[in-house]
C-alpha cells in the first residue's frame, strides 16, 4: 500500500497545460514541473532533513570524543546516556526514515511518474503534426528524442535537487562547525569554494555544449540504423549489406568523436577538481593539527574537521559528476526540443466545429498549393464533385493527383482557395471529424504491427465480430486470414502483420485495407489505385463489393490503369497541377486529348467498356 501510494502521486496521463510545449530550455523544464511540483517540494523538504541529519552525524563524531577524553569510563554511560540516546535515534530512526522517503520519491513517484509523464504529453504533441514533419525525419530519431527527453529532464531536475542541499548543508555545516573550533578552520574551506566554483564555471558550459552535439550524432544515429531496420526488405533485395554498414559507420564514427571530445573536457574537470580535492584535505589537517599543538582547539575537533573534509571530498566528486550529468542531460533536452517543440503547421481553429456531412458535396474553389514553393503542383484549380458523383482522377505521374487527395483530407495546408464539404470550409473544421468522414484506401497500404483485428478495428473501434467477418468477407480476405499465424501462436484474426504489414502480401495487405474502409462506411471515398496489387482474378472478384462500397457516395478514385476507372460517372485528367480535360470516357476518347493519349498506351483491363 505504501508503494502504491507513491506511484499514483503523479497523473501520468494527465492533460497538457497548453497546446503546445515552450521551444526554450527554461521555459521547457519549468512546464513540466509546475505539473509535478507537489513531488519536487515534498523532495526538497525531505533532502534539506536528510543533509542535515548526515552533517549532524560528523558532529556527534566529535563529541564523542570530546566526552570520551573528559569521562572517566566507568561514569561514561550513567553520564551521558541520554544525549547518546539521541544519537541513536537520529541514527537508527529518523536517517533511515528520510533517506526512505527520498528513496520512495524519487523512485516511486519521480522517476517512474514524471518520465511517463513527459513522455506520454510529448507522444500526443507530436502525433498533432502535420504529414510533412515525419516525412522530413527519421521515424527513430523522432522516437529515440522522445523517450531520451523525458529521461533527461527527470535525471537533471532530480540531481539538482539532491545536489543544492548537499551542496548548501555540507557547506555551510562544515562553516558553522569549524567556526566553533576556530575560525581559521574556515580559511581552507572557502578558499577550496572559490576554486571549485570558478572550476565548474569554467567546465560546465563547455560540458553542455558539447552534450549537445554528442546528443544530436546519437539520435543521428539511432535514426540511420532504424532506418535500415525498416527498410530491411530493400536492403536484403539489393544485396547492400555492406553498403548499409558503411552508412551506419560513418554516424557511428561521428558519434564516437562527438563523445570523445565531449569526454575531454570532462577528464579535465576530473583532474582538476581532485586536484583542488587533494590540497583541501593537506591545508585543513595541517592547520587542524597546528591549532592543536597550540592547545587551540580539542582532539575531537581534529576529527570533525578532517572527517568532514574527506565527506566533502568524496561529495564534491559526486557533485561533479551529477553538474556534469545535469547539464549532459540539459543538452540532451535541448537537442529534442528541435523534434519535439517544433509549431503544429496544420491547427484546428479554437472550438473548431465538427465537420457534418449530410450530402458529400466537395468544391475546390482556386486552389493554390506548392510545398512552400513561389509555385507549382496546384495552381488555380476550381473542381466541384456533387453529391453522390464518382469522378476518376487521371494524370501522368507528378500532376498534382495524390497532393489534391492530400489537400481534401487536410493533411497540409493551402496556400490559397479553400475546399469545401457541403459548404463547410475545410481549414475551420476539426481535423479528426473531417477524416472521420472519408474512407480512403491507398496504393501502399502500411498495416501497424498488430493483430489482424486491431487493424480492422481502425475503420469502426466498435464493430461486431459479425461486422468483422462480413467485411472481410466482401474484401474477399476471408480464403487467407483463417490461415494466419505468428510466432507467438496467434491465429486468425488475432495474428500479428509484422512492422507495416510485412508478413502479408501486397494483395492481402490491401484487401485488409478495403475491408478496413467497408467498415469505416464514411460518405466520402478515395481509392487511390486501390487495386493495384490485386491481380485479376482478386480484383473481379471484388469489383462487386467495391461497387457496393461506393453505393451513395461521393468517391474521388485514383488509378495509372485507366481500365479500373473508365466507368466512373466523370473523368478529371489533370496535368502540372491543372484541370486538362474533363468528362466522360467516351468523350475524352473522342476529344482526343491528353487522356486518349494515355488511354492509347494502354491495352485496357478487364473491366468492360459500353
Amino acid at each position: 500500500m505504501l508503494y502504491r501510494r507513491f506511484e499514483q502521486l503523479i497523473d501520468i496521463f494527465r492533460d497538457a497545460p497548453t497546446a503546445a510545449p515552450p521551444n526554450k530550455v527554461l521555459p521547457f523544464y519549468l512546464y513540466y514541473l509546475r505539473q509535478v511540483w507537489p513531488s519536487f517540494v515534498a523532495l526538497l523538504i525531505v533532502g534539506l532533513v536528510a543533509a542535515l541529519i548526515e552533517v549532524a552525524l560528523f558532529s556527534y563524531l566529535s563529541r564523542i570524543i570530546d566526552l570520551a577524553q573528559g569521562t572517566p569510563g566507568s561514569d561514561f554511560f550513567q553520564l551521558h546516556g541520554r544525549e547518546l540516546l539521541w544519537m541513536t535515534i537520529v541514527a537508527l530512526l529518523l536517517r533511515p526514515i528520510f533517506f526512505g522517503l527520498h528513496d520512495l520519491l524519487v523512485h516511486q513517484t519521480i522517476s517512474p511518474g514524471m518520465t511517463s509523464l513527459i513522455r506520454w504529453q510529448n507522444h500526443s504533441y507530436v502525433l498533432k503534426q502535420s504529414l510533412n514533419f515525419f516525412q522530413n525525419d527519421f521515424a527513430g530519431r523522432i522516437a529515440q528524442r522522445i523517450m531520451q527527453t523525458g529521461n533527461s529532464l527527470r535525471d537533471s531536475a532530480v540531481q539538482a535537487v539532491d545536489a543544492l542541499w548537499h551542496v548548501l548543508i555540507y557547506t555551510l555545516g562544515s562553516l558553522v562547525l569549524f567556526a566553533e573550533a576556530d575560525w581559521r578552520l574556515m580559511i581552507p574551506l572557502l578558499g577550496w569554494v572559490a576554486c571549485y566554483i570558478a572550476a565548474l564555471y569554467y567546465f560546465v558550459p563547455r560540458v553542455k555544449a558539447r552534450a549537445v552535439v554528442s546528443s544530436d550524432a546519437r539520435s543521428k544515429l539511432m535514426g540511420r540504423i532504424v532506418d535500415g531496420y525498416t527498410n530491411i526488405t530493400t536492403l536484403k533485395l539489393f544485396a547492400h549489406t555492406r553498403f548499409e554498414q558503411q552508412y551506419a559507420r560513418e554516424a557511428l564514427v561521428e558519434q564516437t568523436e562527438k563523445t570523445q571530445l565531449a569526454s575531454r573536457v570532462v577528464t579535465s574537470m576530473d583532474v582538476t577538481i581532485t586536484s583542488l580535492n587533494g590540497l583541501l584535505i593537506v591545508t585543513t589537517t595541517g592547520l587542524a593539527l597546528w591549532l592543536w599543538t597550540q592547545s587551540l582547539i580539542s582532539v575531537g575537533a581534529i576529527a570533525l574537521a578532517t572527517g568532514l573534509v574527506i565527506r566533502i571530498v568524496n561529495m564534491s566528486g559526486w557533485i561533479m559528476w551529477v553538474v556534469n550529468g545535469i547539464f549532459e542531460n540539459i543538452g540532451m533536452v535541448q537537442d529534442g526540443l528541435q523534434t519535439i517543440a517544433q509549431p503544429v503547421s496544420v491547427t484546428d481553429r479554437e472550438q473548431a466545429p465538427h465537420l457534418a456531412v449530410s450530402q458529400g458535396e466537395v468544391r475546390f474553389e482556386h486552389v493554390e498549393f506548392h510545398y512552400g514553393k513561389r509555385s507549382g503542383v496546384i495552381g488555380d484549380l476550381d473542381l466541384v464533385i456533387a453529391p453522390g458523383e464518382k469522378i476518376g482522377l487521371i494524370g501522368p505521374s507528378g500532376a498534382g493527383k495524390s497532393t489534391l487527395v492530400n489537400l481534401l483530407l487536410r493533411l497540409y495546408d493551402l496556400q490559397g482557395g479553400r475546399i469545401l464539404v457541403d459548404g463547410q470550409n475545410i481549414a475551420e473544421v476539426a481535423q479528426e471529424s473531417l477524416r472521420e468522414r472519408i474512407g480512403m484506401i491507398t496504393q501502399d497500404t502500411s498495416l501497424l504491427h498488430r493483430s489482424i483485428r486491431e487493424n480492422l478495428l481502425y475503420g469502426k473501434p466498435d464493430a461486431s465480430d459479425e461486422e468483422l467477418w462480413e467485411a472481410v468477407r466482401k474484401a474477399r480476405a476471408d480464403e487467407f486470414i483463417p490461415l494466419l499465424s505468428d510466432a507467438q501462436g496467434r491465429t486468425g484474426f488475432d495474428a500479428h502483420v509484422g512492422e507495416r504489414g510485412v508478413k502479408l502480401s501486397g494483395g492481402q495487405r490491401q484487401r485488409i485495407a478495403i475491408a478496413r474502409v467497408l467498415l469505416k462506411d464514411a460518405p466520402i471515398l478515395i481509392m487511390d489505385e486501390a487495386t493495384s496489387a490485386l491481380d485479376s482474378e482478386v480484383e473481379a472478384a471484388i469489383q462487386e463489393s467495391l461497387e457496393t462500397l461506393m453505393e451513395g457516395k461521393t468517391v474521388i478514385a485514383i488509378a495509372h490503369r485507366l481500365s479500373t476507372i473508365a466507368r466512373m460517372d466523370r473523368l478529371v485528367v489533370l496535368e502540372n497541377g491543372r484541370i486538362a480535360e474533363t468528362g466522360s470516357h467516351a468523350e475524352l476518347l473522342a476529344h482526343g486529348g491528353l487522356y486518349a493519349r494515355l488511354w492509347r498506351h494502354q491495352t485496357g483491363g478487364f473491366v468492360g467498356i459500353d
